[in-house]
């Protein structure tokens, strides 16, 4: 009876009480036993591979796909663009902004 209630539970949290899993760092996650489920490759950036030097903010079809649906400007880590290109882009879209090519953000 004494020995039932020392006993831990049964439940899949780690040991700080959070619930682990891939993105933790239980016996599922990537430090575990179980290793990385699956490999994430290296974002390049698309101006340096096709060697666009000039960013245009007239060219609206380009700066769109850096845009999101909401009217904010996709950042670096998702985009994956070089910090430079990431920097003429942002500035490219404002101008786009200003000039009525580009929506501040979306209509509801």
């Amino acid at each position: 009876m004494a020995d039932e209630a020392t006993t831990t539970s049964s439940r899949p949290d780690g040991p700080s009480g959070r619930p682990s899993g891939p993105g933790g760092r239980g016996p599922g996650g990537p430090g575990g036993p179980g290793g990385r489920k699956f490999f994430r490759r290296k974002k390049v950036c698309k101006f340096c591979t096709e060697k666009i030097d000039a960013i245009s903010y007239r060219d609206v079809r380009l700066l769109q796909g850096f845009v999101a649906e909401r009217g904010k400007i996709v950042p670096r880590r998702l985009t994956g663009v070089c910090t430079t290109h990431q920097r003429r882009l942002s500035k490219a879209i404002k101008q786009a902004r200003n000039i009525a090519l580009l929506p501040f953000a979306a209509r509801f």
